[in-house]
């Protein structure tokens, strides 16, 4: 798969939620809204491909400045997609 020749779309907010079987994922793009469901396993997966990737980019770009903040709310909100 090349991703250069992908359309992309830029993700402004994630939402996860999880049970004992099933990690699930919510990607905001505007008005758009994809929910995606893994495996724990796979979602661990990806954690570790995420971490190995952002090493590599600040390798080549420099440190990403950043914190995490739980519960940090998205100027777009799930309500609001919700909203006719």
């Amino acid at each position: 798969m090349d991703l250069n020749k992908i359309p992309k779309q830029f993700c402004d907010n994630v939402n996860i939620g999880y049970n004992p079987e099933t990690v699930i994922l919510a990607l905001a793009s505007g008005q758009n809204l994809s929910v995606f469901a893994l495996t724990p396993q796979h979602a661990k997966r990806l954690l570790l491909s995420l971490g190995h990737n952002i090493k590599e980019f600040e390798k080549n770009f420099g440190e990403i400045k950043t914190e995490w903040s739980p519960g940090i709310q998205s100027p777009i909100q799930i309500v609001d997609l919700n909203k006719k």
